[in-house]
């Protein structure tokens, strides 16, 4: 028995062409908990992308990292730690992680490799969260 789950009518893109497709942000009433729904487009190689959550001023409430992500269409809780009410804006970042070469053997220890991080698409919400 054969399944397919992707869509045959869309076609995975290259890390460079994958875009954040949809950002929907729910708040619940009791104001400490966010649903978020995140679609990117289908995709070759699985993409990353951070979460962040600021207030008016600039402040972060909360941050998600999701890692490699094996689906395409996301949904999520965030919870907030002191949220004051008011106007609030969810940033999405979708990136690919460009690894370091692994070091020579018996090379000894050097720098710290560092993980580069190409932006690929970024999008933004800003809603109001109430008490």
């Amino acid at each position: 028995m054969d399944i397919f789950f992707a869509d045959p009518s869309e076609v995975p893109l290259p890390p460079s062409e994958v875009r954040i497709r949809e950002l929907n942000v729910d708040p619940w009433p009791d104001g400490r908990r966010l649903r978020v729904y995140l679609e990117v487009d289908p995709f070759q190689k699985r993409p990353n992308v951070d979460l962040t959550l600021v207030d008016q001023d600039g402040r972060e409430l909360s941050g998600v990292s999701i890692i490699e992500s094996m689906t395409r269409k996301m949904e999520l809780v965030m919870h907030l730690r002191g949220a004051i009410p008011g106007t609030c804006t969810l940033q999405a970042l979708l990136y690919y992680a460009a690894l370091p070469e692994p070091a020579e053997p018996g090379g000894g220890p050097g720098p710290e490799p560092k993980i580069e991080r190409k932006i690929i698409d970024t999008r933004q919400v800003t809603f109001e969260l109430s008490a």
